[in-house]
Formats: structure tokens, C-alpha cells, sequence
């Protein structure tokens, strides 16, 4: 590795994904979301990151982390959970800052009602995946270290 401190991610994560394992498991699986963020560390661990792994369900605290994350970290990947589809503050705070930034999802949002559909996120983000169940966070961090790199 050529830096002789470790680069930090911030994994971001909005309303109702401390749900996970027990929300509609259908459809978001049975992983809590502490399994996925020890899954996030391992593979951070992997390509070089230290993770800093995150959930709320505020917005505004989300908008705050997105600004610290820009002092902090190298990049974010973010499941802003439904402020996805409603949220010109997220979308604004990610213009806001110089890192890069992933959008991810565990379901194929296209393939859901179709509120689901539109992202006010997308546009401001360097790309999007979804439909990976948990694993859509361990593709954020690959793009990530290719964003990185």
C-alpha cells in the first residue's frame, strides 16, 4: 500500500435500514445490518480501507455525515434508504463535497413500485448499484477502491 495510513470509507445508511433481518425479508434478505457492516469491514480490510459504518433516520444528520465525510474519507457509499427517492438535501450535500460517492441499494428498485423508480440522488453520484442484496455494499467499496486507485 503505498500510504502509510489506512484510507477511510464512510458507508452511510437512511431510515429503516436498522430494520434489516426483520423488515420485509422478502425482499432485503436476512442479514441485519450489523452482519453487512461486519461484512463491509472484512472486505475493507481487504482492499485497504478502514470503514466507518453509519445508519440514521434523519436526514439531516445523513447531510452532516456527508460533510465531515469530505474532511475524513476518501469516499462514501450511501443506502439513503427512501430519502433515495425524496431528498434534494442528500442530493445537494453530495454535490457539495470533492469525493467520490456510490449509490447502493439491496433490491432492484426498478423492479418495485415505480416511487421507487427515481433517484434524487443518482445525478449527483459517481454511479448507482442495486439488486446485489447485501453484497450491492461490498460492490460500493470495489468501485470505491477503482475510484480511489
Amino acid at each position: 500500500m503505498e500510504h502509510s495510513m489506512t484510507q477511510t470509507i464512510f458507508v452511510l445508511n437512511g431510515p429503516n435500514l436498522n430494520m434489516l433481518g426483520k423488515r420485509e425479508p422478502g425482499i432485503y434478505g436476512g442479514k441485519t445490518l450489523q452482519d453487512i457492516e461486519a461484512d463491509c469491514k472484512a472486505a475493507g480490510q481487504e482492499l485497504g480501507f478502514d470503514i466507518d459504518f453509519r445508519q440514521s433516520n434523519h436526514e439531516g444528520m445523513l447531510v452532516d455525515w456527508f460533510h465531515e465525510a469530505n474532511d475524513k474519507a476518501v469516499g462514501v457509499a450511501i443506502n439513503a434508504g427512501a430519502y433515495t427517492h425524496t431528498s434534494v438535501a442528500l442530493h445537494d450535500a453530495i454535490r457539495a463535497i470533492s469525493i467520490p460517492v456510490i449509490e447502493l441499494h439491496i433490491s432492484n428498485v426498478h423492479a418495485r413500485e415505480e416511487f421507487r423508480h427515481k433517484s434524487m440522488i443518482a445525478p449527483a453520484v459517481k454511479g448507482v448499484i442495486c439488486g446485489f442484496g447485501p453484497h450491492s455494499y461490498i460492490l460500493a467499496l470495489h468501485a470505491l477502491k477503482n475510484l480511489t486507485a
